[in-house]
């Protein structure tokens, strides 16, 4: 009985297909398809129901990949180890979202370039949940994103929070004078904020539809440069970071609004594998970049 071939297994039943766990494993189709049919003649049975398309675990199939899954997962664990105070080298593969990745990515690659020589990070940007899914896929090492404290991880996966970020409406200097609002004061001004999938957005599309008020988008667009300006030239109310807002170049065109009823913080989340090998130490290394650069209290 070999492990590639419960792997394959393994693999086909999570992917739901033959051709997902191909691409999952970096096999061919006809690989993954030989070494199931080779664990099913060592066990003597019939592990998926082919009678289906995509074929599924069968009964005893299911509880044969729940065994298997613990078996590969102590088979990680000796792997661990072993590797675990080697020096990782070769890909890591480091998902960041975008507001971030703005504060903190150029010290981090410079960071890692430095500590290990024999690495090569590769940066994927996007929605946080779907960092988290990819980490979860084994498409990534680790992710960083934003998310409520009550995150809850998939299976397989470990977080730790790396700080918090206090968030901060902002409108063009001088439009909004009073010393605070509410959100029901200023909401009809309408917002400069990401596409939809945003966690920021989603978050103030909820405290608005609790006191019952529209949520007016003026203009959607990546990129908080790019929104802070459209916010300076008076299009709208942007939600931003309080780091990216102190650190822009439009600082000086732009206000905080005190809003007594909205003060929204998010923790920064690290999501990795519990098991990571060599490659913790690189997991690690960005965790305490990112760590340091929110360390230090956020202007007013």
């Amino acid at each position: 009985m070999k492990i590639d071939d419960i792997a394959a297994f393994v693999a086909v039943v999570r992917n739901q297909s033959v051709s997902a766990a191909a691409e999952a494993l970096g096999l061919t189709q006809s690989a993954i398809t030989r070494r199931v049919q080779n664990f099913e003649q060592e066990l003597g049975t019939d592990l998926l129901d082919r009678s289906v398309k995509p074929p599924r675990a069968s009964p005893m199939g299911r509880k044969v990949f729940e065994q298997c899954a613990r078996v590969l997962l102590e088979v990680d664990r000796l792997r661990d180890l072993v590797q675990h105070d080697q020096t990782p080298t070769g890909v890591f593969r480091v998902g960041v979202i975008q507001t971030i990745g703005d504060v903190v990515l150029l010290d981090a690659l410079q960071g890692l370039n430095g500590a290990f020589p024999g690495l090569h990070t590769e940066v994927a940007s996007g929605w946080g949940a779907q960092l988290v899914e990819r980490v979860a896929n084994g498409e990534l090492d680790a992710a960083v994103g934003l998310f409520p404290a009550t995150r809850v991880l998939p299976d397989g996966l470990a977080g730790r929070t790396l700080g918090r970020i206090e968030l901060a409406v902002v409108a063009k200097k001088g439009a909004l004078p009073r010393r605070s609002y509410k959100l029901r004061d200023i909401f009809e001004l309408g917002w400069v904020l990401n596409p939809d999938g945003c966690g920021f957005r989603a978050g103030l599309a909820r405290a608005l539809a609790e006191q019952g008020l529209s949520f007016r988008i003026k203009l959607e667009t990546f990129g908080a440069d790019l929104q802070l300006g459209l916010v300076a030239s008076g299009v709208g109310l942007g939600l931003m970071p309080r780091p990216i807002l102190e650190r822009s170049r439009h600082r000086d065109a732009l206000d905080a609004v005190p809003v007594s009823d909205f003060k929204p913080v998010l923790d920064i989340w690290l999501i990795q594998p519990h098991l990571a090998g060599p490659m913790q130490h690189a997991i690690d290394h960005f965790a305490a970049t990112v760590e340091q650069a929110f360390a230090t209290p956020q202007p007013r």
